[in-house]
């Protein structure tokens, strides 16, 4: 994971990845940082810690039941 402050962003970039089925089963894993990690990216001299989790639906069917 690459992060960096610009602007007053957080900027995030993360590789991804085939969707892989979450532990529930009820998503697909698309992206992760496999729990909060440190970065290089600082705070008051203090490392950002970030922990993201992108996911697609696992089911098909859009959501209200509309396809």
């Amino acid at each position: 994971m690459d992060t960096k402050i610009e602007d007053g962003f957080l900027i995030l970039k993360l590789p991804l990845q085939p969707p892989t089925p979450s532990s529930t089963g009820k998503t697909l894993v698309v992206a992760t940082t496999h729990g909060n990690q440190p970065t290089t990216a600082t705070v008051d001299g203090k490392p950002v810690i970030v922990g993201v989790n992108a996911y697609i639906r696992a089911d098909r069917a859009a959501p209200g039941g509309q396809q």
